[in-house]
């Protein structure tokens, strides 16, 4: 019993934690390009909330950001933005101005003030771009930069923790683009609790088997292991599938509908743990799995696919969801196993963490459908 307090102690928390994560969620994107003559033009989008937070935006206290309040605080809004990004070439500091021709865009059903900018740098050195805007408000704020020149592209994302990158813009940066890449899709797992629970709803019976209408530890280590290689490679595959069809344009669905589809994926594979339907879940998993890779597209999505190196992009988004996927199996698995043969397993463990995942997954379908 301890065990499976602790579990449902373990996805509260991180049920918690994840869910203020992703209602919360603070980024900015910044697009720079720059030619031959040293001058930069781009633009840079700012979450509207995040603007109310820095500097208050909304003077009459409604709750609701107006346009004519924008206008109203348009200096504070371009002297705060302009303190924010600071851009170096070589030695020297790069001229900024940020243009008054706004305009309003949205992210995720999130309203940002979209500002196009510019910047003369000196002819020639490495581009360094340093950016400090809503840490102070929201720690966990980012900005996802798009660099571009005629000799080299570039996608990267400054944190808190990373404040500063440096650029050169006369050689590729293949590598460190690709590198983003795969660290990003590591981290767009392990933050998005609805694919976590997905995973963990077919980890829970994978050391198990049925028989006579009830659950049994499954004995062979070798069979579990088997098992869990055929799922994982089934969800792998179609979301791999999709991930890449969607990011590349192949395919288009509505994210909204999507959202939907994912959630009750994990609310199924959680009551069929309780109410068995299918046994066999590998043809489940492969459908379900397409779901969930054009939500991860979503994502890729929204970082920006730089136009020159789509498909590299594409792949190494997809290896870091892979390798994401993976230690959350490798740290789940092991566990499973070593405590497969206790009674309360599963009889206990099983069914109440199912129960807390289908009421979890209930209110995402109730949340997104009306949403």
């Amino acid at each position: 019993m301890r065990f499976f307090t602790l579990t449902l102690l373990i996805i509260s928390a991180l049920i918690s934690a994840t869910s203020a994560l992703a209602h919360q969620l603070s980024t900015a994107y910044v697009k720079l390009n720059i030619n031959d003559q040293g001058l930069i033009t781009g633009e840079w989008q700012v979450r509207l909330y995040d603007l109310e937070q820095a500097i208050g935006v909304d003077s009459d206290g409604d709750g609701k950001l107006r346009w004519r309040e924008l206008q109203t605080r348009a200096d504070s809004v371009n002297q705060y933005l302009a303190n924010q990004l600071v851009i170096h070439r070589g030695d020297s500091k790069c001229t900024l101005v940020l243009s008054d021709e706004w305009k309003i865009d949205s992210h995720f059903n999130e309203a940002y003030l979209l500002v196009p900018l510019r910047a003369q740098c000196a002819l020639a050195g490495a581009i360094r771009v340093n950016y400090s805007a809503f840490f102070k408000e929201d720690a966990e704020h980012k900005l996802l930069l798009n660099l571009h020149s005629d000799a080299a592209i570039s996608s990267r994302v400054l944190s808190g923790s990373q404040r500063e990158i440096d650029w050169d813009v006369a050689s590729g940066s293949v590598w460190t683009t690709v590198g983003e890449f795969v660290y990003q899709g590591m981290v767009h797992i392990w933050i998005g609790i609805d694919h976590i629970l997905f995973l963990l709803s077919l980890l829970l019976t994978c050391v198990l088997v049925r028989r006579g209408g009830q659950w049994f530890a499954q004995a062979s280590v070798r069979r579990i292991v088997i098992n869990t290689t055929w799922i994982v490679t089934a969800f792998t595959l179609a979301h791999s599938i999709t991930l890449s069809a969607t990011a590349l344009g192949l395919i288009n669905f509505s994210s909204r509908w999507i959202e939907v589809g994912i959630a009750i994926s994990v609310l199924f594979i959680a009551l069929n743990n309780i109410f068995p339907l299918v046994t066999r879940l590998g043809w489940l998993t492969f459908a379900f799995g397409l779901l969930h890779g054009m939500g991860f597209a979503g994502v890729l999505g929204e970082l920006g696919l730089p136009a020159d190196q789509q498909l590299l992009t594409v792949l190494a988004f997809n290896l870091g969801v892979e390798i994401g996927q993976m230690a959350i199996v490798l740290l789940l698995l092991p566990l499973f196993i070593f405590v497969r043969n206790q009674i309360w397993y599963a009889r206990y463990a099983l069914t109440g963490t199912s129960i807390v995942i289908a009421l979890v997954a209930m209110q995402w379908v109730v949340e997104r459908w009306i949403g």
